[in-house]
């Protein structure tokens, strides 16, 4: 009887399961939303049933994204949204079934026009009414921008407001409920967006997770033209080739920082104490560069081309333009920005936004060049002004969690303490309260984390739709959504992330170990004994800052 009153339950949850199923299809096919955007265009309204791969067939080929995987029902809004009579962008909204009222934007990359499915598909998959855009165009170059200001506008602010609040209104209308608390997700170039957002629309978002945030944005594409003009091309005399780079320097480099934390495992746990000396590599008797790539070591040139690398981007009276780059990223940025090759996305931003000459050559790039896009700003996309307290973000509730890849290739995390420090004024003095940041501020630095994810660290901690992400507790522990949730809805405010290293970076193959990241001024700091892939070996030490 057991048996059959079970079977009986499971009948019946069916078929209200399956019904519910085909009102939220009906529900999503009626759906219309352009009648709720002023001038926009439907471009696709459709039900994805979860498990499904959505294949975009019209998805610009240098986004790489050409299909994603969806894990729960959903319906789906495509738009094409103006934003003047010449700009305009595209729209993705993901409504899932199972809605958890709140709302998720998503921010881009680099220089591209790309919506990020993963990250969108990551939002949906965990409940939230989740979008994003295509930042006002198609594809990572920076042409769109060339003699016309509306688009570069899109691209600084405009499209992520604007989805914004055309998400909101969606969401609202189509659940028939008012959201409730607004999230930001991004890294890069999404990091920044998220915190540009908080300072010219403090009321758009409740909770931001800006990862590897290029704040400073005008310096920090200075600082990448730099390295053409340092590295020279692959074809000059003293160039240093990605293998020295991968195996000669770097190797050095751990030699001389890998076990500053008491820990030899790969790792520089802060890359701030490392004070990497080149000239430790310079090569006996004058040895030509040739003779250099077999011995091991480099020319009296490539030592010097090593130190200004290394060391902090300064202009020419000394000050600081930018800070110096993660020693310990040398694998990945040996085929980037230590390639022989002008940086793209610099030589696009320069090209197309600040000077306006398609022919600009980046091996021409000087200091006047950076003062020049500093000066002009496009877009108002810097998100460095000298008045940046984001204060009105602040005492409305807001919070703001950022973390940082401590061997990022690509951007400098000396330069998200700086950017704390900004933010703290005399609370980011060592020794001062911290308070101030604390309450609406954390910063989280992840060792051996690459640029956004990747690396021999401890990377995953639920910060973008890759795979790994799926495969960690969806709760403030693990997972930086999550973790921004509670401190916005609960109050509890993280002090600490536990990262996740998958086996071989796969989560079918298993956990190698789990890591303890802090919050700046704290340090994950080894104890001198147990087991370093133990988490508990690791404790967080309040060091005073920089």
């Amino acid at each position: 009887m057991t048996r059959v009153l079970w079977t009986l339950g499971a009948a019946c949850w069916l078929v209200v399961t399956t019904a519910s199923a085909i009102d939220f299809k009906t529900k999503c096919l009626q759906f219309q939303p352009q009648d709720l955007a002023q001038n926009a265009t439907l471009n696709h309204l459709e039900y994805v049933s979860a498990n499904t791969s959505l294949s975009f067939p019209d998805n610009v080929p240098s986004c790489g994204r050409a299909s994603q995987a969806v894990a729960v029902d959903l319906c789906r809004v495509a738009m094409t949204v103006p934003t003047s009579q010449r700009s305009g962008f595209t729209f993705e909204l993901w409504l899932p079934e199972t809605w958890n009222g709140r709302t998720l934007a998503t921010g881009n990359g680099g220089l591209d026009g790309c919506v990020k499915y993963e990250d969108v598909a990551y939002g949906a998959a965990n409940g939230f009414a989740s979008f994003g855009t295509n930042n006002g165009h198609d594809g990572g170059s920076g042409e769109a921008f060339y003699q016309n200001d509306d688009v570069v506008i899109d691209f600084s602010w405009r499209a992520l407001h604007t989805s914004v609040e055309l998400g909101k209104e969606l969401a609202s209308n189509f659940f028939d409920k008012a959201p409730g608390k607004s999230y930001y997700i991004g890294c890069s170039l999404g990091g920044r967006q998220g915190i540009g957002n908080a300072e010219k629309f403090p009321s758009d978002f409740d909770g931001i997770v800006a990862g590897a945030p290029a704040v400073d944005f005008n310096s920090l594409y200075s600082f990448r033209a730099s390295f053409f003009t340092i590295t020279g091309s692959s074809a000059s005399p003293d160039f240093i080739s990605g293998n020295t780079w991968k195996t000669t320097i770097h190797d050095e480099v751990m030699r001389q920082c890998d076990d500053i934390d008491g820990v030899k495992d790969g790792i520089i746990e802060d890359p701030v104490l490392c004070h990497f000396d080149a000239a430790q590599l310079l090569c006996k008797d004058n040895a030509t560069s040739s003779t250099s790539i077999s011995g091991g070591c480099l020319t009296a040139a490539q030592v010097d081309i090593a130190k200004r690398i290394y060391g902090d981007y300064t202009w020419p009276n000394g000050t600081l333009l930018y800070p110096r780059v993660n020693p310990g990223g040398e694998n990945l940025a040996s085929s980037g920005l230590y390639s022989g090759n002008a940086y793209g996305p610099s030589a696009d931003w320069f090209k197309y936004a600040v000077l306006g000459q398609p022919s600009w050559d980046p091996a021409t790039y000087t200091t006047d060049d950076a003062a020049l896009a500093i000066g002009k700003n496009p877009g108002d996309i810097a998100t460095w002004s000298s008045s940046q307290t984001l204060s009105a973000f602040k005492d409305k509730g807001g919070k703001i969690l950022s973390y940082h890849g401590q061997q990022d290739q690509q951007i400098s995390s000396l330069n998200s303490i700086r950017f704390w420090k900004r933010l703290a004024g005399d609370a980011g003095e060592a020794g001062g309260d911290l308070e101030k940041m604390d309450a609406f501020y954390r910063l989280f630095r992840i060792p051996g984390m690459d640029h956004c994810g990747g690396g021999p660290g401890a990377w995953t901690v639920g910060q973008s739709g890759t795979a790994p992400s799926y495969s960690i507790p969806f709760d403030k522990e693990h997972n930086v959504l999550a973790a921004i949730v509670d401190w916005v809805e609960k109050g509890e405010a993280p002090d600490e992330i536990v990262g996740t290293k998958f086996i071989e970076d796969s989560a079918e193959k298993g956990v190698s170990y789990l890591h303890r990241h802090c919050r700046y001024p704290f340090r994950s700091t080894y104890s001198g004994s147990g087991d370093p892939l133990d988490m508990g070996s690791w404790h967080c030490v309040n060091f005073g800052g920089y």
